[in-house]
């Protein structure tokens, strides 16, 4: 079992290595238009087995997936308020899924939703640090999502990968998995170019940023854009993260063993 001594409101506690994950809605759906039940077993399969070394949290997007398998309302209001009033539909479905599928293996979650301003309010952020440690100090996996009915930034940019890595930061995570739909970090685009290179470790943003390329998806909004701006945001944290392909099963754990490649941003 991995410990570490973690500062915390002014003094040395003994904890778990402490993860992060980002899931968006590209890896929830495999490329589908449904949310995929097979991944969110896969995650809790891996939760399960890495619990008793690591406290870990989840970012999910997916919210607007979920509701699409019920109801679609593009082109009735505007493009923001369609996609705000599809989130709405979808959050408790996406948070049934999850309390079903995980509560199988004996888990239990809890739904946090957040905003951008309450990382800005210094009042509003004490409060959402010490709700996430009460919950994984009582076994409970915090599952976070952009509170898209009145907020719409992650809707139109960045599927989460920005909310992450404040969430990591502000409850001083070690390290934050982003699972995406590629194996990390390339020197060209990987889809239209099959001799583009994998870059395994980043240690100077500066070095790679003209090596984001796009990809574009009807159901995620993120890009490698909006990863290296996390990775900004993780490294002024202290917080080391990684972009992994999340649609290879156990792809938390194989990560963790160096039993696939990936790229690493290092602290």
């Amino acid at each position: 079992m991995v410990y570490l001594w973690r500062r915390s409101h002014q003094k040395l506690n003994f904890m778990k290595q402490r993860i992060v994950i980002k899931i968006g809605s590209s890896t929830l759906t495999s490329g589908t238009t449904r949310i995929s039940y097979a991944k969110i077993e896969d995650l809790a399969r891996q939760i399960l087995t890495l619990r008793t070394s690591y406290d870990i949290v989840i970012v999910s997007s997916g919210a607007i997936a979920a509701a699409r398998q019920y109801v679609d309302l593009s082109g009735r209001t505007n493009y923001a308020d369609s996609k705000q009033a599809m989130a709405a539909i979808g959050q408790p479905k996406l948070m049934k899924l999850y309390d079903d599928i995980f509560g199988s293996f004996g888990l239990h979650v809890a739904q946090c939703l957040l905003t951008y301003r309450d990382f800005e309010d210094v009042t509003a952020r004490e409060n959402t640090r010490n709700t996430i440690e009460k919950l994984l100090e009582h076994t409970y996996i915090p599952i976070i999502n952009e509170n898209d009915t009145v907020a719409i930034e992650e809707i139109l940019l960045g599927d989460n990968d920005k909310l992450s890595a404040l969430v990591a930061g502000i409850i001083e995570a070690d390290i934050l998995i982003i699972a995406s739909d590629i194996d990390g970090l390339y020197d060209d685009n990987p889809h239209l170019n099959p001799q583009a290179t994998l870059i395994t470790e980043v240690k100077n943003l500066d070095d790679i940023r003209r090596f984001a390329h796009e990809k574009n998806s009807s159901l995620g909004t993120g890009g490698m854009t909006t990863k290296i701006h996390a990775a900004e945001i993780c490294l002024k944290n202290n917080v080391e993260m990684w972009i992994v392909n999340g649609g290879d099963n156990n792809f938390v754990v194989n990560a963790l063993d160096d039993k696939i490649r990936f790229t690493r941003f290092k602290i």
